[in-house]
């Protein structure tokens, strides 16, 4: 069976649950799986993943320079055929010499390991890494989830154009996500895949029955990113204070903007109502869920979206913007209700025509969210469809 390189940020990302289920899948497949990381704070107690670690250049001058001439003579030493290859497809590249020598230092890690396929995570891991794969013999592909493809490129215009001219397979996790791949320059030179996120079904099958009381309990789960919309979310809730509505709200997560967000709160008066758990556990992430009512997810940007499916599995109404994938993950007026973007009145109309809704109608819209995550959006079809991503070559 194959042997996959998979390139993330850090080991610990492991752990998150989209990256564990796809390699645990693969495993039970019968493929090999080696993570190439970058941060060495691993966090992973698994015998069973191999776990290299790119060269930390970084510190002083003197170090970083000490370590490089040591890393290039190692390479050149011990990995003589990959590295002039992988030099000499730069070079044909047009990429200038001292990045050519920094492309061999960096990715001396991956050099020793004979993989069938070498798979970046998210597209931005590839940037300098477009011949990798080839100069040790292995296929390419890469993943783009949402902020690869859908902010980067806006900031650095054409960074893909080599990209696209080295890959054997793209991942996309939605169709909004794969209409970004083709915007930013994709011209069908390699195979492009569809394969959703996917969740444990059997995780989550302890099905919520909708009952909103006087006090409607809503809850968001997302970093604390800017575009994560939160803030037009808290704005939408202040809306909808002012109209007399008793409600809770729970964010869990941790992020950068959590002095900012909290600050929202505070001027806009929910201070009450607001609460920001911070990072939980998956086992109480599911608690908070089964305590909650309406699962609100305003992203301005989205892949697709986890947690999402998450609570339609158990059976949370929920309503989310119209962000890339999230319009896919649910399905307007049927498994939930989808809101344009950044604007927070017409989320707040939204919510309350939800609230207003006769109980035999929210129900019918849980069972159906909680019918269409377990027909689509189960580990064990996400994980066929990885295991032939890998096996077919078109």
């Amino acid at each position: 069976m194959k042997t996959i390189g998979l390139v993330l940020p850090s080991a610990s990302g492991y752990s998150e649950t989209f990256f564990f289920n796809k390699i645990k899948g693969l495993q039970a497949n019968g493929f090999t799986v080696v993570l190439f990381v970058n941060d060495d704070n691993t966090g992973v107690n698994d015998p069973s993943i191999k776990i290299k670690v790119a060269p930390k250049l970084s510190g002083s001058f003197v170090r970083v320079a000490v370590l490089s001439v040591y890393l290039l003579i190692r390479s050149l030493l011990f990995h003589f055929k990959v590295s002039t290859k992988l030099y000499n497809l730069d070079k044909r590249d047009g990429i200038g010499f001292k990045d050519r020598i920094k492309h061999i230092i960096g990715n001396v890690h991956i050099f020793s390991e004979s993989l069938d396929w070498l798979h970046f995570g998210f597209g931005t891991m590839a940037l300098g890494r477009e011949h990798v794969a080839a100069a040790i013999g292995a296929k390419m592909a890469v993943s783009f989830r949402g902020f690869d493809i859908a902010i980067y490129p806006i900031k650095h215009p054409n960074c893909y154009e080599k990209l696209w001219k080295n890959l054997d397979k793209i991942h996309v996790i939605s169709d909004d996500i794969k209409d970004l791949v083709y915007k930013h320059g994709f011209k069908d030179e390699a195979e492009l895949v569809k394969i959703t996120p996917a969740i444990d079904i059997s995780f989550f099958e302890n099905r919520k029955e909708v009952n909103l009381g006087k006090t409607i309990h809503f809850i968001t789960i997302a970093r604390l990113h800017w575009k994560k919309g939160l803030d037009y979310t808290l704005e939408a809730l202040s809306m909808l204070k002012q109209q007399g509505i008793h409600f809770k709200y729970t964010i869990i997560g941790e992020g950068a903007e959590y002095e900012r967000l909290k600050f929202t709160a505070f001027q806009l008066g929910l201070m009450d109502v607001v609460v920001f758990m911070g990072k939980l556990p998956h086992e109480q992430v599911k608690q908070e869920l089964e305590n909650a009512d309406i699962y609100l997810q305003y992203s301005i940007q989205e892949g697709f979206c986890n947690s999402v499916l998450e609570a339609q599995a158990m059976g949370l109404l929920c309503v989310v913007s119209d962000a890339e994938g999230l319009s896919e993950n649910v399905i307007d007026e049927q498994t939930g209700w989808v809101v344009p973007k950044r604007q927070p009145k017409l989320l707040v109309l939204k919510l309350v025509e939800i609230i207003t809704l006769t109980k035999e109608k929210q129900e019918t819209i849980s069972k159906q969210a909680q019918a269409h995550v377990k027909q689509h959006f189960s580990l064990q079809q996400q994980q066929a469809s990885f295991k032939l991503f890998y096996l077919i070559i078109c």
